[in-house]
């Protein structure tokens, strides 16, 4: 059993550029809507928007699913019933939040790409945010991973629930090629599967993204995929120009 679990996920925003992925698909040429999934995000305390070409999202953050760390009188309170034996809950409590998402409507890649920051990077489409690979600055989830529930997500200091990984009620519910939400870059991102094969690291780009038709986007979208490895969601940085989160 892992001794000390990292709890700080705190707010960052550094930015970086990188090199731009080799990449012949033409998604700089293409301009991209993601009007067409905006419906398909459901959740307790979560609306959305559209201001001109930017989406809004305001949500509580409150996931639709069981957990241990829901206040014990919560009827979504369950103990941990997962598979991973070096389980350890943390000292934290699920709480409401007011976290608000301005979000590019017609996505496109950045020049300069930028890094996540630690904290909120998208949303899901059941209204909890996404964070990247980070349990902090530069620290992998090697320890925190421990402090998951049973559907892989956990809250931080201030009561923020997240997932940094593939958030597994959301695949089971939709399916593992299903579309799971946004980046504050507007970007899609997809459970682990595409066309029947599962997708791996080496499959994706330095952002954790590629190119190619999905179901909402038949036409193709350049698009993030969770794997099983780290960095499990998201890369190098946001494909696109991320907007603005505020909490």
């Amino acid at each position: 059993m892992v001794a000390m679990i990292l709890l700080n996920c705190s707010a960052s925003d550094d930015e970086m550029e990188t090199q731009d992925p080799v990449n012949e698909d033409p998604v700089g040429e293409t301009d991209y809507d993601i009007t067409v999934v905006l419906s398909m995000f459901s959740g307790t305390g979560l609306s959305y928007e559209v201001d001109g070409n930017t989406v809004i999202f305001t949500t509580q953050n409150l996931p639709d699913h069981t957990s241990p760390y829901w206040p014990v009188t919560n009827p979504l309170y369950e103990a941990y019933n997962g598979s991973n034996p070096s389980f350890q809950i943390n000292p934290n409590t699920i709480s409401t939040q007011n976290i608000v998402l301005s979000i590019p409507l017609n996505p496109a890649e950045a020049s300069n790409k930028q890094a996540t920051g630690l904290g909120p990077i998208g949303i899901s489409r059941n209204g909890v945010v996404f964070f990247n690979q980070y349990a902090g600055p530069d620290q992998p989830l090697t320890n925190e991973i421990n402090s998951f529930d049973q559907w892989l997500g956990h809250p931080q200091m201030t009561g923020q629930y997240h997932y940094h990984i593939e958030p597994t009620y959301l695949t089971q519910e939709f399916g593992e090629d299903a579309f799971l939400g946004v980046l504050a870059d507007g970007f899609p991102v997809y459970g682990p599967v595409e066309n029947g094969s599962t997708i791996t690291n080496d499959d994706l780009d330095a952002y954790h993204g590629h190119f190619s038709a999905t179901a909402e986007f038949p036409d193709g979208i350049y698009h993030y995929h969770i794997t099983s490895e780290d960095p499990y969601i998201n890369g190098n940085g946001y494909f696109g120009t991320p907007g603005n989160i505020s909490q």
